[in-house]
Parts: structure tokens; C-alpha cells; sequence
């Protein structure tokens, strides 16, 4: 494989298949010891941000818990 003048790649067709990398598919490249690391973006959420603002600015985090807990 070659990069092209603008910095773009080609992965093979049998590759793209085989890990399933097709159109618009989003990928993470991360530089390790061996070189980079292409990986397709994962599309689980971390589980912080599933709870990230439930709590509104108005809320106290030491009441919050002492209501939930029955204080």
C-alpha cells in the first residue's frame, strides 16, 4: 500500500470484507509500539456517558444520595 499525496490509503477489498470496514464505516487509528493500530469505532458507549447529566445543575450530589438512600 502506498499514501497518497493527500494522506489517504487503499485497504484491500478482501481486508474491508473480512473485517467488515465498508463505506462510512468510522475507524480510530491509535499509534502503538508496532506502528498504528486501524480499529472500526466502536459504537458502545462509555457507561459514563449513559449517566453524564442525569442529575440536574440544581441538585446537590450529597443530598441526591442521602434521598436515594432513605435518609
Amino acid at each position: 500500500m502506498r499514501i497518497s499525496e493527500r494522506g489517504q490509503i487503499t485497504i484491500p477489498k478482501r481486508l474491508r470484507d473480512r473485517f467488515g470496514l465498508n463505506r462510512d464505516v468510522e475507524v480510530e487509528i491509535t499509534p502503538v509500539e508496532e506502528g498504528l493500530l486501524i480499529q472500526k469505532r466502536s459504537s458502545v458507549a462509555h457507561p459514563v456517558e449513559g449517566v453524564y447529566g442525569i442529575l440536574s445543575g440544581a441538585v446537590n450530589t450529597d443530598d441526591y444520595i442521602e434521598e436515594i438512600r432513605g435518609q
